[in-house]
């Protein structure tokens, strides 16, 4: 960022001043006065014109950004704002859900905003402490709300917060509510217009507990000999997690003791995100140490499962893709009819995906089997679809705009060796898909790319995908492997993909 002229560094200190005058934490107030100060002595006002440059913007995501004061950070007044434009949005009459995780002002920032929702004269049911964002997404529905809010910022670093909007149906909002609800927050005025309430309802443990019962009724009849390292990386999954075990009759799982209770520092990760370097190890240490059969993680808010499971003296991490295919297995295995229709979270739910893992699991063991078995049985019936992803965290965001003009102006017309049949670009949308940033490479032999800016942290994600044949062993007596010939074949290419896209995109 240039360094602002005379004429633009006077008119960032008046409005530096402005917003801190209207602040209504002490903390943030403090602070941004703090920084004009030293602006005004002759300090550099880089920082302070980055809080200034824009505002946070509010889409399909809602909210997410770095803590702090000014309008491009996540704060009361951002908050106090955005829930006011929901709140108009809305209308009055019917009820808001609101959540919060255990980050840094999550529990502030959910009581600010049924504040705003009180005033605004919406029922209002706050959720009792830090909990799951699933339980959040069904007590939408459980409730009969008209909305829910909330305040998490998933995996993200502990110096962010976010914001996410959820309307009836129990689904986060998408395209074009989410463009209504911003052009509401923009029409908001001075926030001591605003009014406020301070009758809400507390929810007690039985929604909580009406939640874990509907999870756990999820896991059919049979095995439950297996064992289980459970993470919640100092998120809200762990207690849940081990409760939704209990009631589905499985033993008490293994918590890594120093992930186990909610922390907003997140001390022993860098990111709070078991796909993250690093972020799974003291789950898989622990697993070796306790001989489980199976490692399962949750994302700090618990929306996200991820898996780890024993190959050969060793535990390794399966992909979001192998655990979607696991998952999706289990559920043909049952038949997917009116007796079976888990629609009670209409969102990502890390608690219940672990729980069906575990049954699956369970009935494998059972069988002297494994996941990675059945994978195996699923790559020789159809094929080794093997993915991979290329996420480039950068922090100068012209580079993920300047990635995405690159690549829809000048598109390669090979990647990985395989020629580009097509490409579609996901921002004009379809029948299928609502308008979104990014762009699909169609390749030879099945093969696709598809690139995108991350809609919550500052990355360029490309996800990779091969299909490999997998020869039948009948037909060749001396391919004694043929899944692991096809996986390593499979590894090749996603490896020249994912080159070759990082260099067409100029990441």
């Amino acid at each position: 960022m240039t360094s602002p002229s005379e004429s633009e560094l006077t008119d960032l200190l008046a409005r530096a001043r402005a917003w801190a005058a209207a602040d209504p934490d002490a903390t943030t107030r403090d602070e941004l006065e703090r920084i004009v100060a030293e602006v005004e002595a002759g300090g550099d006002p880089t920082d302070l014109a980055d809080r200034f440059d824009g505002t946070l913007e509010f889409g399909t995501a809602g909210l997410r950004g770095r803590l702090g004061a000014g309008p491009n950070r996540m704060n009361r007044v951002v908050v106090l704002r955005a829930a006011a434009g929901l709140a108009a949005h809305l209308g009055p009459g019917g009820a808001v859900a609101i959540g919060y995780d255990a980050r840094h002002l999550s529990d502030t920032f959910a009581e600010d905003t049924a504040a705003v929702m009180r005033g605004a004269g919406l029922d209002v049911w706050l959720l009792p402490r830090p909990l799951p964002t699933p339980v959040l997404a069904y007590a939408v529905r459980e409730l009969g709300c008209v909305a829910g809010v909330m305040v998490t910022a998933s995996h993200n670093p502990p110096e962010d917060n976010g914001y996410k909007v959820y309307l009836g149906d129990g689904s986060q909002i998408v395209s074009p509510v989410d463009a209504e609800i911003a052009e509401r927050i923009a029409e908001v005025g001075d926030l001591t217009s605003v009014a406020r309430g301070s009758d809400w309802q507390v929810l007690g443990e039985d929604l909580l507990d009406r939640y874990l019962d509907r999870i756990a009724g999820l896991v059919a009849d049979g095995p439950r000999d297996l064992a289980v390292v459970h993470t919640s990386l100092h998120g809200v999954g762990g207690s849940p997690v081990a409760q939704v075990l209990e009631r589905a009759g499985f033993p008490a799982p293994y918590a890594v003791a120093e992930q186990a209770q909610p922390d907003p520092d997140f001390p022993t990760v860098a990111f709070p995100n078991p796909e993250e370097d690093g972020a799974m190890d003291l789950a898989l240490a622990l697993a070796e140490q306790r001989g489980a059969d199976l490692v399962v993680a949750n994302d700090p808010d618990a929306d996200r499962c991820a898996v780890g499971v024993r190959d050969g003296e060793a535990f390794r991490m399966l992909t979001g893709d192998q655990t979607g295919v696991l998952l999706a297995e289990l559920l043909l295995r049952r038949g997917v009819d009116g007796t079976y229709d888990p629609d009670h979270v209409k969102d990502k739910d890390g608690v219940s995906a672990l729980v069906l893992l575990c049954e699956l699991a369970a009935s494998l063991k059972a069988e002297g089997r494994s996941l990675l078995d059945l994978l195996d049985d699923l790559a020789r019936e159809h094929g080794l679809h093997a993915t991979d992803q290329v996420s480039v965290r950068v922090s100068d965001l012209t580079l993920i705009s300047g990635a995405m003009e690159r690549l829809r102006s000048t598109p390669p017309t090979s990647l990985g060796g395989l020629d580009v049949l097509g490409v579609d670009d996901l921002a004009e949308g379809s029948d299928d898909l609502p308008p979104t940033d990014g762009l699909r490479f169609r390749l030879a032999d099945g093969a696709r790319v598809i690139v995108r800016p991350s809609g919550t942290e500052p990355k360029v994600k490309c996800y990779l995908e091969v299909v490999v044949p997998v020869e039948d062993a009948s037909d060749n007596p001396d391919q004694t492997d043929a899944v692991e010939a096809a996986r390593i074949s499979a590894a090749t290419r996603l490896d020249a993909l994912g080159s070759d896209i990082r260099a067409a995109a100029g990441l």
